[in-house]
């Protein structure tokens, strides 16, 4: 299967590249960086210097639509919603990365991102990207927007919650700390910086962070109501991964920790990589590094009568460029853990 990257030498297209180039069914055909054109992909992505070597180009969809099956777009926010028209037509399939097709209102979109959606007549056929809960469509997809890696976390840790109705909708509190790759390989805000962000953990964008629409329209389908949310992202000084720890009340008084637990299991039996850890077992970031995986933990909290669910995930795997590997797999027919049945890096 041939497959390109528009965005290549970013964080999450250098994973892309990283992933691919050593997935049993997929041969890279375009790579395209506007930072590396004329280069060699090396130049951007040293560590695969002896594994790959191909020249970046600049993009340009004839070739792109020539050389490819599938492409994936690694832009920045308001990129792909110009361009994906022209790769759908001619039959090619496209996972997006950035955040143009994730919400099915345009003026949600238009609110939170400050940009005019061109492109609304996508956004129907447009497929939410988190198999964990949309398997089926994304397997008849020809257009999957990839989730917002923040929202991955938040989901994954609650949809069986309001899935089967065992939580008060109005209780749910989301806090996620995550690393600095997940503000790109071309940030240069001083908030990046080393000796601003070292040895320091903050929060940032209390009550207004970008992903908040999307949690809220995913938990809203989970629950058969309208969901919202309070969501506090904060930045810690490490470079992959994410920790969410998740708060609801129970509208129950008598479930037991073990029973969440059982029923966390089954809710993700069939998921290959979401993993739900025994009772006093929590998730941590450095246990999923590099892989693929969400680890899920929990706790009932009798004397406020509230679950605490944790989960952590690699923001530029499971987070990015992972999960639209697994999406790519399912929409071409592949076993979904291809190119993506490997461990993380421990410790």
């Amino acid at each position: 299967m041939r497959a390109g990257i528009v965005g290549a030498s970013g964080y999450a297209g250098g994973e892309l590249v990283r992933i691919l180039a050593g997935h049993p069914g997929v041969e890279l055909t375009y790579l395209c960086s506007e930072t590396y054109k004329g280069q060699d992909i090396s130049a951007a992505l040293p560590n695969m210097r002896g594994l790959l070597s191909k020249e970046c180009v600049s993009y340009d969809p004839a070739t792109a639509v020539e050389q490819c099956e599938v492409v994936f777009l690694a832009q920045s926010n308001g990129w792909a919603m110009n361009q994906a028209a022209k790769l759908l037509e001619a039959g090619l399939k496209v996972i997006d990365l950035s955040a143009d097709f994730r919400l099915k209102s345009i003026a949600a979109y238009q609110e939170w991102y400050k940009l005019s959606h061109t492109s609304p007549d996508l956004l129907t056929g447009a497929i939410y990207g988190l198999p964990e809960l949309h398997k089926t469509a994304i397997q008849a997809a020809n257009l999957v927007a990839n989730p917002g890696c923040y929202c991955t976390s938040a989901i994954l840790a609650l949809a069986p919650l309001l899935k089967d109705r065992l939580v008060e909708p109005d209780t749910v509190i989301v806090d996620s700390k995550s690393g600095v790759s997940g503000a790109g390989r071309s940030s240069f805000k001083l908030d990046n910086h080393f000796p601003e962000l070292n040895e320091s953990m903050k929060a940032y964008n209390i009550g207004v962070h970008r992903h908040t629409p999307e949690i809220e329209q995913e938990l809203t389908l989970l629950a058969g109501r309208a969901m919202k949310i309070s969501f506090t992202p904060h930045l810690i000084p490490i470079t992959r991964g994410i920790l969410t720890t998740a708060y609801a009340g129970l509208i129950a008084p008598d479930w037991t920790t073990e029973e969440l637990i059982t029923l966390y299991a089954e809710f993700y039996g069939s998921a290959a990589f979401v993993q739900v850890l025994d009772a006093g077992q929590y998730p941590t970031t450095k246990a999923v590094c590099g892989g693929n995986f969400c680890h899920i933990g929990l706790r009932v909290d009798p004397r406020t009568n509230r679950v605490v669910v944790v989960s952590a995930l690699d923001n530029m795997v499971k987070g990015a460029a992972g999960q639209a590997v697994q999406n790519m797999n399912l929409m071409f027919g592949l076993d979904e853990m291809a190119g993506l049945d490997r461990a993380g890096v421990y410790p």
